[in-house]
């Protein structure tokens, strides 16, 4: 599916719309089991939104609750200023691709993306022109006649995927739809959801627990840790100034330095336990259960000891080349802290298992972070 070489007349067809949607104040609980905590959230119209988070976080509860399928024990959804928390699924005008796919076997192509339509009592000319329309739009109109069993992986998450749009839903809600797909697979597929849904306009959530499925695709993240959001924003946002330690930790590699506050005003250090002080920068705000946190790429490594008024010696510990980048393991104060170097094609690696370097952190991209909400 190439969506620059779709005709624009095949997305003309289906009647879509950018509605926002606000999650108000939800709570859920299975038993004594709170699984979403007084989530509140507002997506933009035709933005394409993620809910990350680790297995059991609560993401896809939430995603269900949105689609029908769970219901709040208080808050609502609206979606484009109407209150859908009471509708049941099917008249919600939201569609959700399932995570298995959910495709008839015995039933065509065509006819699976047709059998929303034809429960709908939608007429029979109808039908058939939607149904071209959605199948032209994911690329699988000369597949039409063939059976799911014929079709691969991602093959069939485009039928799953036109199935849903072909009932002109206001909402769009993918439940780990790449989760069933190779690693490459995985790659083109996601590039070609976000084309599709760039053309469509819809508001699309997006539900995953691999951070850089989230990162590529979506405009803004809400991270979910045991039925709270910890923070929205963007992918940038996110990496650069996470709220706390659990986002900064799910969000890529960072470097974790417990320890604690001495000193006050301009002598305020961070005395980590392995025994090392580290200055703070003035007018940082440090919460009193804060840890010092890093991204490997911001350190730099040195023979010598640096002038920077942060820095620590260890030894490599580690070393492992990662393509763009050599990521290096360095022991320090009883601890390892990871650094990565760009890869300079050519050149030998600066460092070798064992080597005494220097270890050097500007202040300013030291975060200062608590554990997070739970």
């Amino acid at each position: 599916m190439n969506a620059h070489a779709i005709d624009a007349s095949a997305a003309a067809v289906l009647n879509t719309a950018a509605l926002d949607l606000h999650i108000e104040g939800v709570n859920l609980s299975y038993g004594s089991n709170h699984v979403l905590k007084n989530v509140n959230l507002d997506i933009k119209p035709g933005e394409f939104f993620a809910f990350l988070g680790p297995s059991g976080c609560g993401k896809t509860t939430l995603l269900r609750l949105i689609a029908g399928f769970n219901t709040p024990d208080t808050g609502r959804v609206v979606v484009g200023g109407r209150d859908i928390s009471n509708l049941p699924p099917w008249k919600r005008d939201v569609g959700l691709v399932f995570q298995s796919y959910a495709l008839w076997p015995h039933m065509t192509v065509a006819r699976n993306v047709a059998f929303g339509l034809e429960e709908r009592g939608v007429k029979r000319g109808e039908i058939q022109r939607r149904v071209a329309a959605a199948l032209e739009i994911v690329g699988l109109g000369h597949l039409a006649e063939r059976r799911p069993s014929q079709l691969s992986g991602g093959q069939q998450q485009r039928v799953a995927l036109a199935r849903t749009v072909v009932i002109e839903p206001k909402v769009l809600l993918l439940d780990e739809p790449l989760s069933n797909l190779d690693a490459k697979m995985r790659v083109q597929v996601r590039r070609e959801l976000r084309d599709l849904q760039q053309r469509l306009g819809l508001t699309t959530i997006f539900v995953t627990h691999d951070q850089e499925e989230a990162n590529t695709v979506c405009d803004r993240i809400a991270v979910m840790n045991e039925g709270v959001v910890q923070q929205v924003g963007t992918p940038v946002e996110l990496y650069e100034r996470p709220a706390n330690l659990f986002v900064a930790t799910f969000l890529g590699t960072a470097n974790v330095l417990e320890g604690k506050v001495t000193g006050t005003g301009a002598a305020r250090q961070f005395e980590t336990l392995g025994g090392l002080r580290l200055p703070i920068a003035a007018g940082a705000e440090v919460p009193a259960d804060a840890r010092l946190v890093f991204r490997p790429q911001v350190a730099r490594l040195a023979r010598e000891k640096p002038a920077g008024a942060c820095a620590f010696e260890g030894a490599i510990s580690r070393r492992e080349f990662l393509g763009s980048v050599i990521r290096f393991g360095i022991e320090v104060g009883g601890q390892e802290i990871t650094v990565d170097e760009v890869f300079q094609p050519g050149l030998r690696a600066p460092y070798e298992i064992g080597d005494r370097v220097w270890v050097d952190i500007p202040v300013a991209s030291a975060l200062w972070l608590g554990p997070g909400t739970a």
